[in-house]
């Protein structure tokens, strides 16, 4: 018998317009244990790696994993992987919210879609049974209007959806896919993908609940997180949401602020998480059987509570970096984002980037549909995440990332881009914590936040860094060998979050609700299996070399994990005033990061006897 999973994964393959149900082994399931590395495995399997991401050819997975659904927090994760048309490697996008736990409860531990079909349709999943049905009268509406018209369809307001909108349906590159109206598989463009496919949603429904290995145990697990919670130090968030951080980042000097020129925003005390709890904020909001609440709804005369509320990101992409302090503004651009189904990094970095250019004369009115696009005008910004995602205009250029509309634009704007592989630079910045830039340029999907534990938290939460083999504290400005070798664990252990499909705000290895121990001990009650800390280490490090693979058989190696120029100039103002990263560190770094991933340190690619350590065929 199986534990926290059914052993069922689901195919679709819209061309033919059928289904495949496979029934994979328990060792596949252990091996893998579900999310992106599902995502990784059957991308390498089904998409040849010159495949064009919006070709059919690109196979779209959606998954949950072997946890997912069960009765404790930070479980209810999806992941959606496949070729991304924002960088042209490995696109990977998490999210949360209660569709993957229904999802799991529809009978399945994941969806995996082929093909395209002739015309519009949506899935429909309950209870095990799958049914395409037709979606043209959904092609061309807006995400609320497409969760209405579903579940008044369906005649069940339950239901669970997940979709594309009209940014992917037209061809945003950054465009997400959107569930609840509020929950956003957001980077990588998978938006894009799905729409590509003809598939507008996927609404699920069921109650097939897996069954736990050892019930009383999980809900001890649970009970304790829950009466933990208010001593733990994820209880802030939780009260003010991840705009929490607003404030300690400006401190820090590590709030980018206008496209990256300074860490520090005279605007700061406007966007944090307490004015936001003081003005626009509604409620507060959950994932499935999730104590955290981080999840904000806020509501203002134009913003509707329906689609949320910014998190750090947002604030921080539509906010700081534009030079904006108006949190009204910023709200109401993170509901466009959800009702038309973007990214809100990538869209708020992109218009910052055209800021940037504006202010520096290498762009006019001219070039931007008369619009007045400069550093602080909140107005302006709004009507560019319109017209991004309806791709009219100068946003027509804007839609494919700001790395492709320099290349597209040229006159010395590729040298503001803050990209790498074209993705976007998350609001964290490398000058302040050294490994996160080394972990923005070898990521395999792109500069992304949550792929590895930030520095500052190797001194501050010793006892969980020696959980995973770490005990040599490094300052946060270090970027010595131990702190490579920080870099490297807690990558490899982020990217098991990212398999098991574990929130990594709920278990990490230092300011969240559970440490490393304990999520062991998750997956073991959940799944019944002896699982270790180094096996779920192990599962990580096969999800990342997975995807470097599949990098390498596009065309990618060690050339493209580069980060903007952008980072090596000395930023200014505040506690950073002056600091820079320096292309010897960054390199040196990378030489030490491949050998001790076991990669060939000239290509930065997994070797033969690494990919045969790990079973990767």
């Amino acid at each position: 018998m199986s534990y926290g999973y059914h052993g069922k994964i689901l195919h679709v393959h819209l061309t033919e317009m059928r289904f495949e149900i496979e029934e994979p082994p328990e060792a596949f399931y252990r091996k893998y244990m579900g999310g992106s590395a599902f995502g990784a495995y059957y991308l390498l399997e089904h998409t040849p790696p010159e495949t064009e991401p919006l070709a059919p050819e690109n196979t779209l997975t959606l998954a949950a994993s072997v946890v997912t659904g069960a009765p404790i927090s930070g479980q209810s994760r999806l992941a959606a992987v496949a070729k991304s048309p924002l960088t042209g490697a490995i696109g990977d996008s998490q999210s949360g919210g209660f569709f993957p736990a229904e999802l799991k409860f529809a009978g399945f531990d994941a969806i995996v879609v082929h093909g395209k079909a002739e015309k519009p349709v949506y899935l429909w999943v309950q209870n095990g049974e799958a049914e395409l049905r037709p979606a043209e009268h959904l092609w061309g509406k807006t995400t609320d209007q497409v969760e209405d018209l579903i579940k008044a369809e369906l005649d069940d307001p339950k239901i669970q959806i997940i979709q594309t909108g009209i940014a992917g349906e037209n061809g945003v590159h950054f465009a997400a896919l959107i569930s609840m109206t509020s929950r956003a598989n957001g980077r990588t463009g998978m938006g894009a993908v799905m729409a590509s496919k003809n598939l507008k949603a996927v609404a699920v429904r069921g109650k097939m609940r897996p069954t736990i290995a050892d019930k009383k145990g999980l809900n001890e697990h649970a009970r304790w997180g829950s009466k933990n919670f208010p001593e733990s130090d994820i209880y802030g968030m939780g009260l003010y949401g991840t705009a929490e951080v607003v404030s300690s980042q400006n401190e820090g000097g590590g709030l980018p602020t206008k496209n990256w020129s300074s860490g520090v925003f005279e605007g700061w005390a406007a966007l944090d998480g307490q004015t936001m709890a003081e003005t626009i904020l509604k409620e507060r909001d959950t994932c499935y059987a999730c104590t955290v609440r981080c999840k904000r709804v806020v509501e203002t005369e134009r913003v509707n509570p329906r689609f949320g509320g910014p998190e750090y990101e947002t604030i921080s992409t539509f906010g700081s970096y534009c030079g904006i302090n108006d949190l009204e503004a910023i709200a109401y651009a993170n509901q466009l984002c959800n009702l038309y189904g973007m990214d809100t990094i990538s869209c708020g970095a992109t218009i910052a980037w055209v800021m940037d250019c504006f202010e520096r004369g290498l762009l006019s009115a001219e070039d931007t549909d008369g619009i007045d696009l400069r550093f602080g005008n909140a107005e302006a910004m709004v009507t560019m995440v319109e017209k991004i995602a309806r791709r009219e205009g100068f946003g027509d250029v804007l839609a494919q990332g700001s790395a492709r509309a320099a290349e597209i634009i040229g006159r010395g704007t590729e040298e503001l881009v803050v990209a790498v592989k074209k993705q976007e630079a998350p609001a964290h910045m490398p000058q302040v914590k050294r490994s996160l830039g080394l972990i923005y340029a070898v990521n395999p999907f792109g500069a992304d936040h949550q792929s590895s534990e930030h520095d500052p938290s190797y001194e501050w939460y010793p006892e969980r860094m020696a959980e995973i083999g770490l005990n040599d504290p490094q300052p946060a400005t270090n970027l010595n060998e131990e702190k490579v070798r920080f870099a490297l664990v807690t990558q490899h252990l982020y990217s098991a979050l990212d398999s098991v499909g574990i929130c990594q705000f709920v278990f990490g290895p230092s300011w969240h609700l559970y440490g490393p121990d304990q999520l062991v001990d998750a997956v073991r009650l959940i799944t019944g299996w002896d699982v270790t800390i180094d096996e779920l280490l192990q599962v990580g490090e096969r999800r990342l070399n997975m995807m470097r693979l599949f990098n390498a058989k596009a065309g990618f190696s060690r050339v493209d994990d580069k980060l903007p120029k952008k980072f090596f100039e000395a930023l200014r103002g505040g506690a950073t005033d002056g600091v820079k990263l320096t292309e010897e560190e960054i390199e040196t770094a990378k030489d030490m990061y491949y050998q001790m991933s076991g990669w060939d340190v000239k290509s930065g690619n997994p070797t033969a006897e690494k990919l045969a350590e790990l079973g990767i065929g």
